[in-house]
């Protein structure tokens, strides 16, 4: 047990935590960024190829996301083992998160596989759906990669070496452009491959993306620091990572779902009313990427200190992401109160579509303050190793408390689309109080 100062205060933890946290925001916008840009570039095909594209990332979103959320107990095992100097023990759960990533992704990419021609129940149009079907089941061969990058990632990261994090998403952005200029019309002589063109660009920039940061790792620790010994699967060492992820998986598969209900919801009203929804939500998801890099970053604080034998540091640590993120969102959501129609302008310029956003604006602001504070507090929570509060408040919030109210309101009172959102925001509020009241209590 190391020597236990009383001077870790919010002050003491801040500078760290925003060095660590900025380049992971900067590279969860880079990811951002790669769906964006498939977006436009898919634009050119029709209406059709753009809703082909959503539909089958709403697939990969829901399922294929969860390799990340299995894999994030190597936060805390490999932060705990650094934070205790324990550098053998982090190269064991890095390695045996490998083992972890290849047993998981076959089952989701089945899982995958077979929700594609479900989709046609959605009530698609026919076009969108033949043209789901290709793009999808390219689409999640890239859980191969994925699964390679986030272990990689995460090890990077619990060892704060996250400028290569960023500097990888920030440049697959760009190999994702080049590749579907290639692919997607066909140009500098390569087969005009259309939608299909586009996933095979993703799986290419997911590639990428794990190449870029096992070279990146190699500079780091060379053949000789012992990290790259070949070993066979631990169960014990994957026992405990699942114990951690699945919980993590859970929790993630639950706000996505969730979101992913609310959307379907208000997918039954107008055209009008839905497109409002889906710029405030694609507003929220943009500066939804801030508290979850300051999560990351709260994480591997937070189990540094705990390996360390550090509570207080712990506690400063958790305190002061919990504090940034909360005051980000607070401001986000201030400066959306105030100028919404200036922000939604930059989404679209139909002025029906604004008029309908405008009463859906008042609770997304309300509800980013506690998208804010429950992300950074699972992070902070994570690096405790405690992933399960987060997934039972999940369960509690978005489906238990926020989807029936919000339908309930919806379209029992006539509330329409502003109704589902009064439900997101009380929802959120409420796992974001059990979480901040948990990592409180906690330690």
């Amino acid at each position: 047990m190391s020597h236990q100062s009383h001077h870790f205060t919010y002050h003491s933890e801040l500078v760290p935590l925003l060095r660590l946290a900025w380049p992971v925001v900067v590279a969860e916008l880079g990811w951002m960024g790669m769906g964006i840009t498939d977006t436009i570039m898919v634009g050119r095909l029709g209406a059709e190829a753009i809703g082909a594209v959503a539909l089958a990332n709403l697939v990969f979103y829901t399922i294929g996301l969860l390799i990340i959320g299995v894999l994030l107990g190597l936060d805390t095992l490999i932060a705990q083992a650094v934070g205790a100097n324990d550098l053998p023990d982090a190269h064991h759960s890095f390695r045996q998160g490998f083992w972890l990533a290849l047993g998981a992704a076959p089952f989701l990419l089945a899982a995958m596989l077979l929700c594609l021609p479900a989709l046609r129940f959605l009530g698609a149009e026919p076009e969108v759906f033949r043209l789901t079907q290709p793009f999808g089941r390219v689409l999640a061969l890239s859980i191969f990669p994925l699964g390679a990058y986030t272990v990689l990632r995460r090890y990077l990261q619990a060892r704060s070496w996250v400028r290569p994090v960023m500097f990888a998403l920030v440049s697959a952005n760009l190999v994702n452009v080049g590749l579907n200029w290639l692919l997607i019309e066909g140009n500098a002589g390569f087969p005009a491959l259309g939608i299909e063109g586009c996933a095979w660009a993703t799986v290419g920039a997911r590639l990428y993306l794990a190449l870029f940061l096992l070279l990146a790792l190699l500079g780091h620790e060379p053949a000789s620091s012992g990290l790259w010994r070949l070993e066979g699967p631990d169960f014990k060492r994957l026992r405990q990572l699942l114990t951690l992820g699945l919980p993590a998986a859970g929790h993630i598969f639950l706000e996505v779902s969730g979101f992913a209900a609310a959307t379907a919801l208000a997918g039954t009203f107008p055209a009008v009313s839905l497109a409002a929804h889906e710029i405030t939500l694609n507003h929220a998801a943009l500066t939804y990427m801030v508290p979850l890099g300051i999560s990351s970053a709260a994480a591997v604080q937070v189990g540094n200190a705990i390996g360390a034998g550090e509570p207080l540091r712990a506690r400063a640590a958790g305190n002061a992401a919990i504090l940034v993120g909360a005051t980000f969102m607070l401001l986000s959501a201030i400066l959306l109160f105030a100028f919404p129609q200036i922000i939604l302008g930059f989404y679209t310029s139909n002025r029906a579509i604004l008029a309908a956003a405008i009463p859906i604006v008042f609770w997304a602001g309300a509800f980013q303050l506690f998208d804010g504070i429950q992300s950074v507090a699972t992070g902070a929570l994570r690096g405790r190793g405690d992933t399960q509060t987060p997934f039972l408040a999940g369960l509690a919030g978005y489906w238990v408390l926020s989807l029936p109210l919000g339908a309930f309101l919806c379209f029992r009172l006539g509330y329409g689309v502003p109704g589902l959102w009064i439900g997101l925001a009380l929802g959120l509020a409420t796992v974001a109080l059990i979480l901040l009241h948990r990592w409180l209590r906690s330690g």
